[in-house]
């Protein structure tokens, strides 16, 4: 099975708000892969719809427990990995199952959930080693932390 790399990648919104967190794969965005698909799959609305997570506007719990799918579980079993691009994620989110072992992080059955039409089969799944996917979620808590002190 082929590894992926994810970082988790901490910037403040565009309009100087707060931190907005967007997952890194294989070093591209994960709102520019998934805006690939769509727009590939002739999906509409597609591109440029989806933002970062904003963990200072909503009760995720630490964002380590989130990304390991151990989060909210106010829309069912996946979990938001991207928001709106307005910051609301529960606007038009992207929702993946994740599923942590010892040694690997899947992220797979992606799903809009106000679009139950589309199909994401094609997206993914991504396997990430559990090593480097823990180290990617000590960096954005760190990250996190610092905004704070």
């Amino acid at each position: 099975m082929i590894s992926n790399e994810i970082r988790f990648d901490c910037h403040p919104r565009g309009d100087g708000g707060p931190l907005a967190v967007v997952p890194h794969i294989d070093g591209a965005s994960l709102t520019e892969l998934v805006d690939g698909f769509e727009i590939s799959a002739k999906m509409e609305p597609a591109g440029d719809a989806y933002g970062g997570l904003i963990p200072a506007f909503f009760r995720f719990g630490p964002m380590q427990d989130h990304f390991l799918g151990r989060s909210t579980s106010a829309m069912g079993p996946k979990t938001p990995v991207l928001g709106c691009e307005c910051g609301e994620w529960g606007c038009w989110p992207l929702m993946a199952r994740i599923t942590a072992t010892a040694n690997l992080v899947t992220w797979d059955a992606f799903e809009q959930p106000y679009r139950q039409i589309r199909d994401y089969s094609g997206f993914g799944p991504f396997h990430f080693g559990r090593s480097q996917y823990d180290d990617a979620l000590n960096f954005l808590s760190a990250a996190l932390s610092s905004e704070h002190t």
